[in-house]
């Protein structure tokens, strides 16, 4: 704790400090339970995406065990394009999935089973959804890094500055009204003094 002067001019200093600190400490709290709130609901949303995810590659490899016979079809497709946009959460920018764009190879229709078109598309959502949790791991680090931060803000404020800061005054007020009882006597002894010698 730096040492503090016992001024007037330090009191109020101190004083606006703490009015600020005050201020500032439920924007703080605010922020903190929105990020909570995002995290749980992005959370919620992964598993959700993961039970997705592993139905749609369950059904694909029951076709594939039953009709497969080690076509890879993941060799028919690629993605063309991974496309974000940006979103905001509490001033902090994250990643939002929009879409994935893929390229499907010509393959010949006749050496292929008909149920190929459609274990494309069951790959094509499979790889959606891989692409989507993977935004949704990225949005999960950025804000649980941002609440780690919030918090240990909040907690400097509540346990640390404002504390400090109120002591401050207290000290402050403590010498300045010592120093004015003392100025009191000064004067009254100075005004006996005086009537004295008279």
């Amino acid at each position: 704790m730096a040492k503090v002067k016992l001024t007037k001019n330090e009191l109020k200093k101190q004083k606006d400090a703490l009015a600020r600190f005050q201020r500032y400490l439920p924007t703080l709290q605010l922020k903190k339970q929105q990020l909570q709130l995002v995290l749980r609901q992005i959370e919620a949303k992964r598993k959700e995406v993961r039970v997705e995810r592993g139905r749609v590659a369950n059904d694909l490899e029951r076709w594939i065990e039953v009709f497969g016979e080690g076509l890879g079809l993941a060799r028919l497709i690629s993605v063309e394009k991974f496309v974000t946009d940006t979103g905001n959460i509490a001033g902090i920018d994250i990643p939002v999935f929009h879409e994935l764009q893929f390229s499907v190879y010509d393959y010949d229709r006749f050496s292929y089973p008909l149920w190929v078109d459609a274990g494309i598309e069951r790959l094509k959502e499979l790889l959606r959804y891989d692409a989507e949790l993977q935004v949704l791991d990225r949005q999960l680090e950025l804000i649980s890094e941002e609440l780690r931060i919030t918090t240990q803000r909040v907690n400097l404020f509540e346990k640390v500055m404002i504390p400090e800061t109120k002591e401050n005054i207290r000290k402050i007020q403590i010498y300045l009204g010592d120093q004015q009882t003392a100025a009191v006597v000064r004067g009254k002894i100075s005004k006996r003094k005086i009537e004295r010698g008279r």
